[in-house]
């Protein structure tokens, strides 16, 4: 397989200070009001509940804008991410919004010798991180092991569902695998999901989707027990240019019958002998 995770690397260090410069991600917001929170956890909240006082990790973390509005909620965060340019940009937000939030370069394969097994209550991954992973099944025995008996995971990702869409086409159609390959996806597209004029030079990436089942296999497998799963008609960025519009929380959906795609979900497991 080639380099896939020098060949991501590249791409988001570059994507990196876009994202931070950019509105969608708004960092004057955060540190403007102490009480605001980022779009992606503000929809979070309702099904997270209480994580005053919780020792979390947010693996795949990117620049901290999630990490950040976690802390605010009241847990002591830690973030994970392969990029370091990534890291910059969310060490920088968080000394300006006066948080106290650890960050730490590995990749999410490497979390556990980096940071310790059983060392925190919460794992937390978000919107568009599986698919930089090659092997979901490696992916949920470091989460099992990150957590600490009775600790537990809070997700929400994209649908594979969705990810099995070719957006390009018209109108849009499966396009792309379901299940997850052995060798990647492979895209050179020299836009990002924001609204940048910055170019993207290093425009390549791997990418893989990961199935439901496989996804939940892989988490049962490894000590982990079902609380919750619950899936949305909705993403936070615009997935099918075109064909969706966004309502006024943010949120895309189809504009013309939504509940046909199921477009991300919201997954929650606790970790067994708590």
């Amino acid at each position: 397989m080639t380099d896939y995770i020098a060949i991501n690397r590249a791409n988001w260090d570059e994507r990196a200070p876009a994202h931070a410069a950019s509105n969608d991600y708004g960092f004057d917001r955060y540190v403007d009001d102490p009480g605001h929170l980022s779009h992606v956890v503000q929809f979070d909240r309702p099904r997270l509940g209480s994580i005053d006082g919780v020792r979390g990790v947010h693996l795949q973390c990117h620049i901290g804008t999630d990490t950040l509005s976690l802390a605010r909620l009241g847990a002591h965060m830690t973030g994970l991410d392969f990029s370091g340019e990534s890291l910059a940009q969310a060490r920088t937000l968080a000394a300006r919004a006066g948080a106290d939030i650890t960050y730490h370069e590995a990749l999410v394969y490497d979390a556990v010798s980096v940071l310790g097994a059983g060392a925190f209550d919460l794992v937390y991954t978000g919107i568009g991180a599986l698919c930089w992973l090659p092997s979901i099944a490696r992916w949920a025995e470091v989460v099992a092991s990150l957590l600490r008996p009775g600790g537990r995971l809070f997700m929400r990702e994209g649908h594979p569902m969705l990810w099995a869409h070719d957006e390009t086409r018209t109108p849009p159609s499966l396009g792309f695998p379901y299940f997850e390959t052995v060798e990647p996806m492979v895209f050179d597209e020299q836009t990002t999901y924001v609204d940048t004029e910055a170019p993207i030079m290093n425009s390549v990436t791997h990418s893989w989707n990961h199935g439901l089942g496989e996804i939940m296999t892989a988490l049962l497998e490894n000590g982990m027990n079902l609380t919750g799963f619950e899936e949305h008609d909705s993403v936070p960025w615009n997935a099918m240019p075109g064909y969706m519009t966004r309502d006024s929380a943010g949120e895309w959906r189809l504009t013309e019958a939504p509940n046909r795609l199921a477009a991300s979900y919201t997954l929650r497991m606790t970790k067994a002998g708590g």
